[in-house]
């Protein structure tokens, strides 16, 4: 009796882990095989390959992650200006990630250093691109004062290295952070061995590394005389033999990985989007984005509510801490009154008398610093007096101009080069590099794109439904002329000046100030806003709500920047549930 019941609990032992691995066995065949076909994922002998042991994305350097989600964007509590422009309305913003700190002047040599190296300026084909970069020192002068310590040392001295860089206009901005993108995914993929050991020191005039090169046409990514410092091989992978192959479910699998089909030469053997390394861009962050993380309303959150109003990037009324350890110190660095920058001798009100070191002040509630105050932060936005939630109230953003790369004659992409390289000539006169050779040359999107499209169909939509023409009482239907630049000037929605430079038959740079008394705003699709107090205002304009504008080709010494970048994948780090 006893034999029979061990012979029977030993057979359902044995059906139980015979169950058990057919159950791991159906799991594991789900996981590697597709379930749109059925076919084997990342089989070693060929077909799809897919990076599917990818986890999210990287967190890329200096950044910090933001969790998205809905906010009261434009809602401040003074508005003794009378502005009218920042009126409340609900915004949701996806999740990204933002700079923890101001871009600080080492940051920015560390750029202008690439450049010099790169492009020596003491070369005429490349005199315009280092200058071109560098900030405005003279920003600190000053009729009736003197700052010429600053004018001389503060971008350069080891002393002002972590304090926030001023003097840069919106489009330098621009440029170092397509520039920072580049180095960044250039070192990532140098650590993965899809670029030689120290590629990044090749980088020289005749080509540069290039992001978007490397995806469309890897070989070209330092130029077609560099072709050997990009590699068909990723990390943990050795040259192949015939017709080998990463194996099956290597994270490197259909994702630059050299896999070998039928006998053919390897397929898949640079890096590309599916590979999950190669980070979106590095940009500027968008007003809506720049708001909502400098008021880091999640501080006031009560299960799936804001609980109150903060005036400033911290809780309280005041600009002073009232935490029992620092109470009374001042939380920002801003102008405390007439003649007050930053208090009385042996006892600063804010540590400051011009800009401060960056995290010299607390973070706010999403770990970011100076959020308010030190100094103001250009963002990505085109300016206009409203925000046109009834438009859009999604990732809101006005200053799209959508480009596509350029086609050369030959059906491939159309490399940069010293030869076609672009400039601009700005309304002060100042000569800007627009791209670098080894980059992608971009033109505007055509009909090509646009044809019987609903959600755009144009390039430039920096005026779309505000300052276009179909937005002027002058617009008539079904006119076929929608150049707004060919209207007459006393049509315009935005009367703006028009400043020109160009150049005379012997190449002498000829500038035409427009001294009109008949225009009637600054307001046009050149200016850009810019968000935060800084070390020159007072306390009001440490709203993160508050709004102003300042021309995109013109600096100060009180504007600076940080650079964001889109999440891609998930709203949050963490799987959250609903709770009572």
């Amino acid at each position: 009796m006893k034999v029979t019941k061990l012979m029977t609990i030993k057979l359902l032992l044995c059906v139980a882990v015979v169950a058990g691995f057919s159950s791991c066995g159906k799991k594991s065949s789900g996981k590697s095989s597709s379930r749109a076909t059925g076919w084997k994922i990342n089989d070693s002998k060929g077909g799809f390959q897919y990076a599917s042991k990818f986890k999210k994305q990287a967190t890329g350097p200096g950044l910090v992650f933001v969790e998205g989600g809905t906010f009261t964007m434009g809602k401040v509590q003074d508005d003794v200006m009378h502005d009218w422009n920042n009126t409340p309305n609900q915004q949701h913003v996806q999740s990204f990630y933002m700079d923890e700190t101001e871009v600080t002047n080492l940051m920015y040599m560390e750029y202008l250093d690439w450049l010099k190296r790169v492009f020596p300026p003491d070369q005429e084909n490349y005199k315009n691109i280092y200058e071109g970069a560098s900030p405005d020192t003279l920003v600190w002068r000053n009729r009736l004062g003197y700052n010429e310590t600053m004018t001389n040392n503060y971008l350069r001295h080891p002393a002002y290295a972590e304090y926030p860089v001023v003097g840069v206009n919106w489009i330098q901005a621009v440029e170092f952070s397509k520039w920072r993108t580049d180095r960044v995914n250039e070192k990532t993929l140098e650590d993965q061995k899809y670029l030689k050991k120290d590629s990044h020191l090749a980088d020289s005039a005749e080509g540069t590394f290039s992001t978007d090169t490397y995806l469309a046409a890897p070989t070209q990514a330092f130029g077609s005389k560099n072709e050997e410092l990009v590699l068909k091989k990723g990390k943990g992978r050795s040259a192949s033999k015939k017709g080998s192959a990463a194996p099956a479910g290597d994270p490197g699998a259909g994702s630059g990985s050299a896999t070998a089909t039928n006998g053919n030469s390897p397929k898949n053997v640079y890096a590309q989007r599916t590979s999950g390394l190669i980070l979106p861009e590095y940009r500027l962050p968008t007003e809506a984005e720049w708001e909502y993380a400098a008021a880091a309303d999640i501080g006031q959150r009560q299960y799936n509510a804001y609980k109150g109003q903060k005036k400033y990037p911290w809780s309280g009324s005041y600009t002073r801490s009232g935490k029992r350890q620092v109470r009374g110190d001042q939380l920002a660095n801003f102008k405390q009154g007439k003649g007050d920058y930053g208090g009385i001798a042996g006892w600063s009100d804010d540590g400051a008398d011009i800009t401060n070191k960056v995290k010299s002040y607390p973070a706010n509630d999403f770990g970011l610093y100076d959020m308010a105050g030190n100094v103001a932060e250009w963002v990505a936005d085109v300016y206009r007096p409203i925000v046109d939630d009834e438009a859009n109230d999604f990732n809101y953003y006005r200053g799209n101009v959508y480009m596509k790369n350029k086609i050369g004659e030959d059906g491939k992409v159309e490399i940069v080069t010293a030869e076609n390289q672009k400039f601009d000539t700005l309304a002060n006169g100042k000569i800007m590099a627009r791209n670098f050779p080894g980059e992608i040359a971009q033109v505007p999107v055509d009909e090509n794109e646009t044809y019987l499209r609903q959600n755009f169909d144009k390039s430039d939509n920096r005026n779309y439904r505000d300052g276009d023409k179909q937005s002027t009482r002058y617009f008539k239907f079904g006119d076929a002329e929608e150049d707004v630049s060919k209207m007459k000037d006393n049509q315009r929605m935005y009367d703006s000046p028009k400043h020109n430079v160009s150049t005379d038959s012997l190449g002498n740079m000829v500038r035409k100030f427009d001294k009109s008394s008949k225009r009637t705003t600054l307001v046009n699709d050149d200016v850009r806003v810019y968000k935060g107090g800084s070390w020159r205002d007072r306390a009001y304009w440490l709203d993160p709500a508050q709004r102003r504008y300042f021309p995109q080709d013109m600096a100060t010494d009180y504007i600076g920047f940080r650079c964001a970048m889109s999440r891609v994948g998930p709203k949050s780090e963490k799987k959250k549930r609903a709770r009572n």
